[in-house]
C-alpha cells in the first residue's frame, strides 16, 4: 500500500529543491567566471570559427583535419554559453538566500564554500560563520 506524502513533506522537497537549484546556479556561474585564458567577445569566437574552417577546408593530412574539426566545434559550443547572458547578481541573491539552510541540512563548511569559490562577503551576507579548518592527521 503506498503512502500519501504530507503537504508539509512536499513542500519540504520543493524548497530543498530550489535551494539545490539556486546553489548549484550560483556555484557554475562563478566557474564560468574563472575560466582560464583571454575572455573573448561572440565576434571574435566568430571570427576564430571562420578562421579554423578555412584551415580544416586546406588541411590535406586527415589526422590534423579532425583535431581543427575538434577546435571548431569547441568554438561553436563556446559561442552558444556566450548567447547565455547569465545574471550574477540574479544568482547572487538566489544563493545568499539558500546557502545557510543548504549549508546546514548537506553539512557543507565555510571552507568549502571559499574552495568552491564563493566570496567570503557573499557568505557572510548568507549567514555563513566562518569556521575553523581542522587538520586531521
Amino acid at each position: 500500500m503506498a503512502r500519501k506524502m504530507s503537504d508539509d513533506h512536499k513542500a519540504a522537497l520543493a524548497k530543498g529543491r530550489e535551494q539545490g537549484r539556486a546553489v548549484r546556479d550560483y556555484l557554475a556561474a562563478l566557474e564560468q567566471d574563472r575560466k582560464p585564458g583571454r575572455r573573448m567577445d561572440s565576434e571574435t569566437v566568430k571570427a576564430r570559427i571562420d578562421e579554423v574552417q578555412q584551415k580544416i577546408d586546406a588541411e590535406p593530412n586527415p589526422a590534423k583535419r579532425v583535431d581543427l574539426i575538434q577546435r571548431r566545434l569547441d568554438l561553436e559550443e563556446r559561442l552558444v554559453g556566450m548567447d547565455e547572458d547569465v545574471d550574477l547578481e540574479t544568482l547572487e541573491k538566489g544563493f545568499v538566500e539558500s546557502a545557510a539552510e543548504y549549508s546546514e541540512r548537506k553539512g557543507i563548511t565555510y571552507t568549502a564554500w571559499r574552495e568552491a569559490g564563493v566570496p567570503a562577503a557573499v557568505l557572510k551576507q548568507a549567514g555563513i560563520p566562518r569556521t575553523r579548518r581542522t587538520n586531521v592527521a
